[in-house]
């Protein structure tokens, strides 16, 4: 039977699925959103499980493993995916178990599991298209599930960016709502102890993020200062070597949430040196809300978060020296770095998770009534 609703939000008492295709025992803006979400809607009163796959075990009451993943190389990264040959019947019994009035999928066209839970789902389904960057593979695939896709009830993008890669890939509208950040997560927490002026890089060390770029354009900076690195992949090796006989890079490896709050924390600048591919800087988001200074590349997707001279000095894609004149400027200039570190935590109140949910919970009542409505 199904339940009356009004109009009232204490009446809707939500059950709601957040799904990722990537594994969350990876670092990355999708996973991070999918659990974000979960826990900024569960605190206002809604029934809400993340599934998804992880590598490690994790005693979170409201997560379902789907199961290990493996490294996909798609859109010039590495995505943690799972091809599990059980992962259908897994998701199949996930969802009809958890009897959910709405399944929120984070790239529903991803393989396999955003895929196989758009065709599995019931009820309300919306789908966030996360993804900046149409390939010549990405358009074919979209071609071959664009029918599967037209099962969501709404479509939302991150940005224009993903936005216009989605409509390309599998056609549909979409609106566009941002990404989230949770601005308690860095008001409850302490900063890291540090002794030194600290510039931090956190992501993946492959070519597309341009770590090799802000590694060379701080080894033009003649200043005292750190650069912490946090992060793997496959360009890690090589990039350790090159900086081997300067003490000022501190190599962290992979670090937890915990320790990426503390950081950013203490973090003077964080700088998101990416050439290309990226929907929307979360990155960016997260650094303002820890009150650092950000130095960016001028890149769509960034330019939607970060607007240059306002919250973040922005540099042309693989520039070094322009990257270089940005870190030394900010080392000497306490002003510049102090009004960029002001009107950051304004921008990032402007994206809060909190202000996210509330807009996604108001989409999905609004889907139930007219669904109810529908069926008198």
């Amino acid at each position: 039977m199904p339940r009356n609703y009004s109009a009232s939000r204490k009446d809707f008492n939500l059950k709601i699925a957040q799904i990722s295709p990537y594994s969350m025992s990876v670092p990355g803006g999708v996973q991070g959103q999918a659990a974000g979400l979960a826990h900024a809607m569960r605190s206002m009163g809604c029934e809400v499980d993340v599934i998804a796959p992880s590598d490690i075990v994790t005693s979170s009451e409201y997560f379902i493993n789907l199961g290990h993943s493996v490294n996909f190389s798609a859109n010039g990264s590495m995505a943690p995916i799972s091809i599990s040959a059980f992962l259908a019947h897994r998701i199949s019994r996930i969802l009809k178990e958890g009897n959910y009035q709405v399944v929120h999928i984070h790239e529903p066209a991803a393989p396999f599991v955003g895929i196989l839970s758009l065709a599995m789902a019931k009820g309300i389904v919306v789908g966030t298209f996360h993804r900046g960057g149409v390939s010549g593979v990405y358009r074919t695939y979209g071609k071959l599930v664009r029918g599967l896709t037209s099962r969501l009830a709404y479509r939302y993008a991150v940005s224009e960016a993903a936005a216009v890669t989605a409509q390309r890939a599998v056609g549909g509208s979409y609106e566009v709502v941002g990404n989230g950040v949770d601005i308690a997560r860095f008001r409850d927490a302490s900063p890291w102890p540090k002794e030194r002026f600290v510039v931090l890089f956190i992501g993946r060390h492959e070519h597309r993020k341009g770590l090799s770029v802000l590694i060379e354009a701080a080894k033009r900076v003649d200043q005292d200062f750190e650069v912490w690195i946090a992060g793997d992949g496959g360009e890690t090796l090589v990039l350790r070597q090159e900086t081997q006989d300067d003490n000022r890079f501190i190599w962290l490896g992979r670090i937890s949430d915990q320790e990426v709050t503390a950081r950013m924390l203490a973090a003077d600048v964080v700088c998101a040196p990416s050439l290309y591919g990226e929907s929307f800087g979360l990155v960016l988001l997260e650094a303002m809300a820890a009150g650092a200074a950000v130095i960016a590349t001028d890149i769509s997707g960034y330019r939607d978060v970060a607007r240059s001279g306002r919250e973040a000095i922005l540099v042309r894609p693989g520039d070094q020296l322009a990257l270089a004149s940005a870190l030394r400027r900010l080392m000497v200039e306490d002003g510049l770095r102090q009004v960029l570190q002001e009107q950051g935590l304004a921008r990032a109140e402007e994206f809060s998770m909190a202000k996210l949910a509330e807009k996604y919970i108001a989409k999905y009542e609004e889907l139930i009534l007219k669904g109810l409505n529908d069926s008198v």
